[in-house]
Protein backbone atom coordinates (compact mmCIF):
# COMPACT_ATOMS: atom_id res chain seq x y z
CA UNK A 1 0.00 0.00 0.00
CA UNK A 2 1.33 3.42 -0.97
CA UNK A 3 1.52 5.83 1.99
CA UNK A 4 -0.81 8.81 1.71
CA UNK A 5 2.13 11.20 2.05
CA UNK A 6 3.60 9.82 -1.17
CA UNK A 7 0.29 10.05 -2.99
CA UNK A 8 0.15 13.70 -1.97
CA UNK A 9 3.69 14.29 -3.25
CA UNK A 10 2.88 12.69 -6.60
CA UNK A 11 -0.26 14.81 -6.95
CA UNK A 12 1.77 17.93 -6.20
CA UNK A 13 4.25 17.08 -8.97
CA UNK A 14 7.17 16.22 -6.72
CA UNK A 15 10.43 15.10 -8.28
CA UNK A 16 11.35 11.60 -7.11
CA UNK A 17 15.14 11.32 -7.10
CA UNK A 18 16.56 7.79 -7.29
CA UNK A 19 20.06 7.63 -5.81
CA UNK A 20 21.45 4.83 -7.99
CA UNK A 21 24.85 3.34 -7.12
CA UNK A 22 24.54 0.54 -9.65
CA UNK A 23 23.97 -1.89 -6.79
CA UNK A 24 21.13 -4.32 -6.18
CA UNK A 25 19.24 -2.12 -3.72
CA UNK A 26 19.20 0.86 -6.08
CA UNK A 27 18.07 -1.38 -8.91
CA UNK A 28 15.24 -2.94 -6.92
CA UNK A 29 14.21 0.45 -5.54
CA UNK A 30 13.84 1.85 -9.04
CA UNK A 31 11.74 -1.13 -10.11
CA UNK A 32 9.40 -0.56 -7.16
CA UNK A 33 9.13 3.20 -7.69
CA UNK A 34 8.25 2.80 -11.36
CA UNK A 35 5.15 0.89 -10.26
CA UNK A 36 3.46 4.03 -8.93
CA UNK A 37 5.48 7.17 -9.75
CA UNK A 38 4.96 8.78 -13.20
CA UNK A 39 8.12 8.59 -15.33
CA UNK A 40 8.14 12.34 -15.92
CA UNK A 41 8.53 12.80 -12.15
CA UNK A 42 11.57 10.52 -11.81
CA UNK A 43 15.23 11.46 -11.98
CA UNK A 44 18.02 8.90 -11.64
CA UNK A 45 21.31 10.26 -10.31
CA UNK A 46 24.58 8.38 -9.98
CA UNK A 47 27.49 9.68 -7.90
CA UNK A 48 30.56 8.76 -9.92
CA UNK A 49 33.55 7.68 -7.84
CA UNK A 50 35.85 7.16 -10.81
CA UNK A 51 38.29 4.28 -10.47
CA UNK A 52 37.15 3.69 -6.87
CA UNK A 53 33.88 2.11 -8.02
CA UNK A 54 33.30 -1.23 -9.68
CA UNK A 55 33.50 -1.13 -13.49
CA UNK A 56 30.02 -1.17 -14.96
CA UNK A 57 28.23 0.35 -11.96
CA UNK A 58 27.55 3.68 -13.68
CA UNK A 59 26.59 1.92 -16.91
CA UNK A 60 24.06 -0.30 -15.13
CA UNK A 61 22.36 2.72 -13.56
CA UNK A 62 22.36 4.55 -16.87
CA UNK A 63 20.97 1.62 -18.85
CA UNK A 64 18.18 1.01 -16.34
CA UNK A 65 17.18 4.67 -16.58
CA UNK A 66 17.31 4.58 -20.38
CA UNK A 67 15.19 1.43 -20.54
CA UNK A 68 12.59 3.06 -18.29
CA UNK A 69 12.61 6.30 -20.26
CA UNK A 70 13.55 8.54 -17.34
CA UNK A 71 16.18 11.24 -17.01
CA UNK A 72 19.65 10.30 -15.82
CA UNK A 73 22.46 12.53 -14.56
CA UNK A 74 25.90 11.95 -13.07
CA UNK A 75 27.07 13.82 -9.98
CA UNK A 76 30.80 14.12 -9.49
CA UNK A 77 32.80 15.72 -6.71
CA UNK A 78 35.63 18.12 -7.49
CA UNK A 79 37.98 15.83 -5.55
CA UNK A 80 38.54 12.09 -5.36
CA UNK A 81 38.84 9.67 -2.47
CA UNK A 82 42.61 9.64 -2.78
CA UNK A 83 42.70 13.43 -2.97
CA UNK A 84 41.14 13.44 0.50
CA UNK A 85 43.57 10.83 1.77
CA UNK A 86 46.54 12.76 0.36
CA UNK A 87 45.34 16.02 1.91
CA UNK A 88 44.96 14.42 5.32
CA UNK A 89 48.36 12.73 5.04
CA UNK A 90 49.99 16.00 4.00
CA UNK A 91 48.38 18.25 6.59
CA UNK A 92 47.88 15.90 9.54
CA UNK A 93 50.25 12.93 9.30
CA UNK A 94 49.77 12.15 12.98
CA UNK A 95 46.14 11.05 12.42
CA UNK A 96 44.83 8.22 10.19
CA UNK A 97 44.76 9.26 6.56
CA UNK A 98 41.61 7.32 5.66
CA UNK A 99 37.95 7.95 6.56
CA UNK A 100 36.50 5.90 9.42
CA UNK A 101 33.06 4.34 10.04
CA UNK A 102 32.33 7.17 12.48
CA UNK A 103 33.53 9.94 10.15
CA UNK A 104 32.62 8.79 6.66
CA UNK A 105 33.80 11.83 4.78
CA UNK A 106 33.90 9.73 1.62
CA UNK A 107 30.11 9.33 1.70
CA UNK A 108 29.33 12.96 2.47
CA UNK A 109 31.89 14.64 0.22
CA UNK A 110 31.93 12.24 -2.73
CA UNK A 111 28.31 11.09 -2.91
CA UNK A 112 25.74 12.90 -0.79
CA UNK A 113 26.84 16.52 -1.35
CA UNK A 114 27.46 16.25 -5.14
CA UNK A 115 24.07 14.55 -5.54
CA UNK A 116 22.31 17.35 -3.63
CA UNK A 117 24.05 19.93 -5.81
CA UNK A 118 22.99 18.30 -9.08
CA UNK A 119 19.45 17.62 -7.88
CA UNK A 120 18.99 21.28 -6.98
CA UNK A 121 20.25 22.32 -10.41
CA UNK A 122 17.92 19.89 -12.17
CA UNK A 123 14.92 20.87 -10.04
CA UNK A 124 15.48 24.57 -10.73
CA UNK A 125 15.93 24.02 -14.47
CA UNK A 126 12.79 21.87 -14.70
CA UNK A 127 10.50 23.83 -12.34
CA UNK A 128 10.23 21.27 -9.54
CA UNK A 129 9.64 22.79 -6.10
CA UNK A 130 9.08 19.51 -4.26
CA UNK A 131 11.75 16.80 -3.97
CA UNK A 132 11.46 13.25 -2.66
CA UNK A 133 14.98 11.90 -2.27
CA UNK A 134 14.87 8.09 -2.54
CA UNK A 135 17.63 5.93 -1.04
CA UNK A 136 17.89 2.13 -1.01
CA UNK A 137 18.64 1.63 2.69
CA UNK A 138 17.11 -1.49 4.25
CA UNK A 139 16.28 -2.42 7.85
CA UNK A 140 17.93 -5.83 7.50
CA UNK A 141 21.35 -4.25 6.95
CA UNK A 142 21.93 -2.98 10.50
CA UNK A 143 20.19 -2.02 13.73
CA UNK A 144 20.89 1.64 12.97
CA UNK A 145 19.22 1.42 9.57
CA UNK A 146 16.32 -0.52 11.04
CA UNK A 147 15.48 2.53 13.16
CA UNK A 148 15.42 4.94 10.22
CA UNK A 149 12.13 6.66 9.38
CA UNK A 150 10.77 5.57 6.02
CA UNK A 151 9.53 9.04 5.06
CA UNK A 152 10.69 12.24 6.72
CA UNK A 153 11.23 15.92 5.94
CA UNK A 154 14.79 17.10 5.41
CA UNK A 155 14.46 20.79 6.09
CA UNK A 156 18.21 21.35 5.88
CA UNK A 157 18.08 20.53 2.16
CA UNK A 158 15.07 22.66 1.39
CA UNK A 159 14.72 26.40 1.05
CA UNK A 160 12.01 29.00 0.64
CA UNK A 161 9.69 27.74 -2.07
CA UNK A 162 11.10 24.20 -2.15
CA UNK A 163 10.42 21.20 0.09
CA UNK A 164 12.66 18.15 0.45
CA UNK A 165 11.77 14.75 1.92
CA UNK A 166 13.88 11.62 2.32
CA UNK A 167 12.21 8.31 1.45
CA UNK A 168 13.33 4.68 1.89
CA UNK A 169 11.16 2.72 -0.60
CA UNK A 170 12.61 -0.77 0.08
CA UNK A 171 13.31 -0.40 3.80
CA UNK A 172 11.35 -3.56 4.65
CA UNK A 173 12.75 -5.81 1.90
CA UNK A 174 15.13 -8.67 2.66
CA UNK A 175 18.18 -9.39 0.53
CA UNK A 176 16.39 -12.34 -1.08
CA UNK A 177 13.40 -10.15 -1.88
CA UNK A 178 15.68 -7.57 -3.48
CA UNK A 179 17.21 -10.13 -5.83
CA UNK A 180 13.76 -11.60 -6.54
CA UNK A 181 12.43 -8.16 -7.43
CA UNK A 182 15.22 -7.74 -9.97
CA UNK A 183 14.64 -11.23 -11.39
CA UNK A 184 10.87 -10.73 -11.66
CA UNK A 185 11.48 -7.56 -13.67
CA UNK A 186 13.54 -9.53 -16.18
CA UNK A 187 16.74 -7.79 -15.16
CA UNK A 188 20.11 -8.93 -13.83
CA UNK A 189 22.13 -7.38 -11.01
CA UNK A 190 25.69 -6.16 -11.47
CA UNK A 191 28.07 -8.99 -12.36
CA UNK A 192 30.16 -8.48 -9.20
CA UNK A 193 27.32 -10.02 -7.15
CA UNK A 194 28.41 -13.40 -8.45
CA UNK A 195 31.00 -13.21 -5.65
CA UNK A 196 30.29 -10.01 -3.71
CA UNK A 197 27.91 -9.43 -0.81
CA UNK A 198 27.81 -5.69 -1.49
CA UNK A 199 28.64 -3.36 -4.36
CA UNK A 200 30.33 -0.27 -2.97
CA UNK A 201 33.85 0.98 -3.57
CA UNK A 202 36.20 -1.78 -4.72
CA UNK A 203 38.08 -1.45 -1.44
CA UNK A 204 35.41 0.03 0.83
CA UNK A 205 36.47 0.78 4.41
CA UNK A 206 33.47 -1.30 5.54
CA UNK A 207 33.82 -4.18 3.07
CA UNK A 208 33.86 -7.82 4.11
CA UNK A 209 37.03 -9.85 3.59
CA UNK A 210 35.24 -11.76 0.84
CA UNK A 211 34.40 -8.57 -1.05
CA UNK A 212 37.95 -7.28 -0.65
CA UNK A 213 39.38 -10.53 -1.97
CA UNK A 214 37.06 -10.39 -4.97
CA UNK A 215 37.96 -6.74 -5.54
CA UNK A 216 41.67 -7.52 -5.41
CA UNK A 217 41.30 -10.46 -7.79
CA UNK A 218 39.15 -8.64 -10.36
CA UNK A 219 40.96 -5.28 -10.10
CA UNK A 220 44.64 -6.06 -9.40
CA UNK A 221 45.96 -2.68 -10.60
CA UNK A 222 43.69 -0.71 -8.30
CA UNK A 223 44.35 -3.11 -5.43
CA UNK A 224 48.10 -2.59 -5.83
CA UNK A 225 47.57 1.18 -5.73
CA UNK A 226 45.58 1.03 -2.49
CA UNK A 227 48.15 -1.27 -0.88
CA UNK A 228 50.92 1.15 -1.83
CA UNK A 229 48.99 4.11 -0.40
CA UNK A 230 48.63 2.18 2.86
CA UNK A 231 52.36 1.50 2.84
CA UNK A 232 53.29 5.14 2.14
CA UNK A 233 50.93 6.69 4.71
CA UNK A 234 51.54 3.99 7.31
CA UNK A 235 47.80 3.67 7.94
CA UNK A 236 45.37 0.86 7.16
CA UNK A 237 42.42 1.74 4.97
CA UNK A 238 39.95 -0.74 6.45
CA UNK A 239 37.79 -0.13 9.52
CA UNK A 240 39.37 -3.18 11.17
CA UNK A 241 42.73 -1.31 11.09
CA UNK A 242 44.25 -4.31 9.33
CA UNK A 243 46.20 -3.70 6.14
CA UNK A 244 44.75 -4.99 2.87
CA UNK A 245 47.30 -7.79 2.26
CA UNK A 246 46.58 -9.10 5.77
CA UNK A 247 42.84 -9.05 5.15
CA UNK A 248 42.92 -10.61 1.70
CA UNK A 249 46.02 -12.80 1.84
CA UNK A 250 46.89 -11.39 -1.58
CA UNK A 251 50.29 -9.80 -2.19
CA UNK A 252 49.98 -6.73 -4.47
CA UNK A 253 51.77 -6.70 -7.80
CA UNK A 254 53.34 -3.24 -7.87
CA UNK A 255 54.53 -3.72 -11.45
CA UNK A 256 50.91 -3.04 -12.51
CA UNK A 257 50.94 0.58 -11.32
CA UNK A 258 51.98 2.25 -14.58
CA UNK A 259 48.59 3.90 -15.15
CA UNK A 260 48.65 5.38 -11.65
CA UNK A 261 52.17 6.83 -11.74
CA UNK A 262 50.99 10.42 -11.22
CA UNK A 263 49.14 9.45 -8.05
CA UNK A 264 52.02 7.35 -6.80
CA UNK A 265 54.38 10.28 -7.33
CA UNK A 266 52.11 12.64 -5.38
CA UNK A 267 52.02 10.35 -2.37
CA UNK A 268 55.73 9.56 -2.56
CA UNK A 269 56.65 13.25 -2.81
CA UNK A 270 54.41 14.07 0.14
CA UNK A 271 56.12 11.41 2.21
CA UNK A 272 59.54 12.80 1.25
CA UNK A 273 58.44 16.31 2.19
CA UNK A 274 57.15 15.10 5.55
CA UNK A 275 60.49 13.45 6.32
CA UNK A 276 62.33 16.63 5.33
CA UNK A 277 60.15 18.74 7.63
CA UNK A 278 60.68 16.34 10.52
CA UNK A 279 64.46 16.52 10.04
CA UNK A 280 64.33 20.33 10.07
CA UNK A 281 62.25 20.29 13.25
CA UNK A 282 64.77 18.02 14.95
CA UNK A 283 67.65 20.22 13.81
CA UNK A 284 65.92 23.30 15.19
Amino acid sequence: MIPQELINEIRQNALFVINHSGGKDSQAMMIKLLEFVPKEQILVVHASLGFMEWPGALELAQSQAAAAGVDFIVAKASKTFLDMVLKRFSERPEVPSFPSPKYRQCTSDLKRDPIKREVRRYAKANDFNRIVNCVGLRAEESSHRAKQMIFKPAAENGKAGRTWHDYLPIHSLTTNEVFQTIKNAGQSPHWAYQDNDRLSCITCIMASARDLINGATKNPEFYALMCLVEQITGYAMHASLRFLPDLTGIHPNYSLLSEYQDLVSKFSNTRSNRKRIQMLEVAA
